[in-house]
């Protein structure tokens, strides 16, 4: 006779049933395999129960213990599928009280000693040693931080706008220029990259390959920097460029200059520009005066990403000049132009869809 015929018991077993939904969640469980063994055990232990299989049975087509599937039998008729999860457990019991804890959160959310910016877990744990007397290792005040989501080590920068009461409205009104042009006029948004550095690696980089990417020389030469003003045209989406050799009033102008002879006359000027010093000084303002058909919408401040040329630089650094290698300044002003002669050729505007609401504010 079979061995497992043998063994029984005569307590009556605790009835299983099973809806259609936790069936489906143990059957899957079961063929799964990312699963624990333990976790695919009290499954198959529950559905051999609510196919009518007694305790012997099950134990003997398991290879386990009668009173293992007497378990999780009655914990799943108790409590359903929550009851074949482990049972927490106290864990090791705790070596330092509420004061230690309060006292990490107090140091890591104050002010660091003279002359240090930011907290190490080192110093945290001296601190603590100094207040409550507890002798805490680095290793666990960055355990009791890590579990409170507590980083004082990580400093995120953030600006404080100006107190202008008519912020939203001077973006609101900027992205309404974007979403509505003015009809019949020429909307152009202009502004300057400087200081672009021209540099040149001491030694060729890697190619990418399969599983690594690709490599750099730290280590560079200076050529110097370039630097540029560009126009774009918020309908066509091209640019216009000039390098020039100094960021002032009277170069700006004279790349209005320039812009002013190649527009039809007649045709009505709007220019977003931010607060920079070419922008507003008293030279540009007169030149403006002085050229009727220019009306010029200034971003508020702290607000210059609002101007959308930014984009058109903020393409170039990525495509350019983040990973690129310039063996002279006369090498990155022409690859510089490059880029936006072949941009050019396939120019699209941008889709803009901000509205110049608030967004959500930072935390």
């Amino acid at each position: 006779m079979d061995t497992c015929t043998l063994v029984g018991g005569a307590v009556a077993a605790v009835a299983a049933t099973l809806d259609e939904t936790a069936r489906q969640v143990l059957e899957r469980l079961t063929v799964s395999a990312k699963a624990q063994v333990r976790q695919v055990l009290r499954a198959r232990i529950v559905l051999a129960a609510a196919d009518g299989l007694a305790n012997a049975e099950i134990a003997c087509e398991l290879g386990i213990a009668v009173n293992t599937v007497r378990k999780w039998r009655g914990r799943f008729a108790h409590q359903g599928t929550d009851g074949l999860k482990d049972a927490r457990r106290s864990g090791r019991p705790r070596i330092y009280d509420d004061r230690v804890r309060v006292a990490i959160v107090a140091a890591a959310t104050s002010a660091p000693p003279h002359p240090a910016a930011t907290w190490t877990h080192r110093a945290i744990a001296g601190r603590v040693a100094d207040t409550v007397s507890a002798a805490v290792s680095p290793s666990h005040v960055g355990r009791i931080l890590a579990d409170l989501d507590l980083k004082p080590h990580k400093v995120r920068g953030w600006l404080t706008r100006r107190d202008t009461p008519d912020f939203w409205q001077r973006a609101e009104h900027i992205c309404d220029l974007y979403r509505n042009p003015p009809q019949g006029a020429v909307l152009l948004s202009v502004d300057e990259k400087t200081a672009v550095a021209a540099r040149s690696r001491k030694h060729p980089g890697r190619p990418a390959t399969p599983g690594r990417a690709a490599r750099q020389e730290f280590e560079y030469v200076r050529h110097g920097t370039a630097s540029l003003v560009a126009a774009l045209d918020v309908r066509t989406g091209e640019v216009l460029t000039e390098v020039i050799t100094r960021n002032n009033a009277a170069t700006f102008t004279g790349f209005l200059n320039r812009i002013d002879t190649l527009i039809p006359p007649g045709t009505d000027i709007h220019v977003v520009l931010d607060n920079g010093s070419s922008h507003t000084a008293r030279h540009t303002q007169a030149w403006v005066k002085a050229h009727p058909r220019w009306t010029t919408h200034f971003t508020p401040p702290h607000a210059s990403w609002l101007n959308q040329v930014e984009l058109v630089f903020s393409a170039l650094t990525r495509s350019v000049l983040r990973h690129g290698d310039f063996a002279s300044r006369d090498d990155l002003i022409d690859k510089m132009d490059s880029y936006i002669i072949n941009r050019n050729e396939t120019a699209q505007p941008f889709r803009w869809t901000y509205d110049g609401t608030p967004l959500k504010e930072a935390a």
